[in-house]
């Protein structure tokens, strides 16, 4: 399966983010509401696992978070491909609103 990347900074200190971050799911629900099902959200310390489907692909990541940084990877099915640079800015979009 491609991967993905993506990198946002943040100052607001690792718990700070990680409490943020807690909406991060509900906000993706709330917002593509017709878009997005199957949402799934499992934290394991400074580790956020996600899963959800969308216009029937299913994504999956980890958003990790770090001190002064997010870093979420994840997977891509391949028919999403073409889309890899979309899905990426929104998730780097929505991760920078969220934590600024």
């Amino acid at each position: 399966m491609p991967k993905m990347s993506v990198t946002v900074p943040h100052s607001l200190g690792q718990e700070q983010a990680i409490e943020k971050l807690k909406g991060f799911v509900p906000k993706i629900k709330e917002k593509y509401q017709g878009q997005v099902s199957n949402l799934e959200e499992n934290w394991a310390a400074n580790t956020l696992n996600f899963g959800f489907t969308t216009f029937g692909f299913p994504i999956k990541g980890a958003i990790a978070v770090e001190p002064a940084e997010v870093k979420l990877d994840g997977d891509l099915p391949f028919a999403a491909m073409m889309f890899k640079g979309k899905i990426e800015q929104e998730f780097k979009d929505a991760l920078a609103r969220l934590l600024a």
